[in-house]
């Protein structure tokens, strides 16, 4: 019996210094932080290697990329509590090129806390675009620069993915183009929202970042199943842009995340 309350009060103990932890670590969430998302492109599964041969999609169609670039904008993130902390909306446009090894972002001055969810955008939303050049800083220089803007209009391509394929029907490597952006009203910007498996901290004492994998293959196969076959160049389709939006859509997830720097 004098075990037994022995042991009782050690556990009470335990869990007395637990709870006062987390106390503890609540109240030290002050100030603010960065947080980092990495951008991790990958095919069906595997690195994305550029000119290199992939096994076939889904689609029976066997891709060698050779670009992939894109626009992610409007961040944001949700804590615990459901409150959404919205990024500053003029820094909050960047671009993830594989050819140039631009795959990092950063948050910085994010509100101490410990977030859920994150969000953000494929693309240029219709409050962007509507600003014109003034509004819109150097992102057109700096989407230019990874070609990502049309050079026969005034327009971003969200999304610049090429390469050659080869398929049970077209078995000569052929060349193709997806290019995505606005078409006239048609705005194809998709947003992307994605729960953390871990929360992500921040405080003045803690950076962090989000680990992002990205499966190139859902571009063309995925919601929709778009045949390279039937038409290897995809630029200004009204029909199946909104499709190919949708796609790019379903192709991030969330593989880790680090609390405290690191990748």
């Amino acid at each position: 019996m004098k075990n037994f309350k022995i042991a009782l009060l050690a556990l009470i103990s335990i869990l007395a210094i637990s709870c006062d932890n987390d106390d503890d670590d609540a109240m030290a969430l002050t100030g603010s932080g960065e947080v980092s998302v990495t951008f991790d492109n990958g095919y069906a599964g595997n690195d994305l290697l550029l000119g290199t041969t992939n096994a076939a999609n889904s689609n029976g169609e066997t891709l060698t990329v050779t670009r992939l670039s894109y626009i992610v904008s409007n961040f944001s993130l949700i804590d615990v509590d459901g409150n959404e902390y919205v990024f500053p909306k003029d820094d909050s446009y960047f671009i993830i090129n594989q050819e140039a090894d631009l795959d990092d972002i950063s948050l910085p001055n994010i509100p101490a806390g410990a977030y859920t969810t994150l969000k953000f955008g494929i693309g240029v939303d219709d409050e962007k675009y509507q600003q014109g050049g003034e509004g819109q800083g150097d992102l057109w220089t700096r989407a230019e620069e990874n070609n990502l803007t049309w050079s026969w209009t005034a327009g971003y391509k969200y999304i610049n993915y090429e390469g050659t394929f080869t398929s049970a029907t077209v078995t000569d490597e052929t060349d193709f183009k997806v290019h995505l952006g606005r078409l006239g009203d048609q705005v194809n910007y998709e947003e992307v929202t994605l729960a953390l498996p871990t929360n992500v901290t921040v405080s003045d004492e803690m950076d962090s970042n989000i680990h992002l994998k990205i499966d190139a293959s859902k571009i063309l196969a995925s919601i929709h199943n778009l045949l390279l076959s039937d038409q290897a160049v995809l630029m200004t389709d009204p029909e199946k842009a909104p499709l190919i939006a949708e796609n790019i859509a379903t192709m991030f997830v969330v593989d880790h995340v680090h609390n405290g720097n690191g990748h």
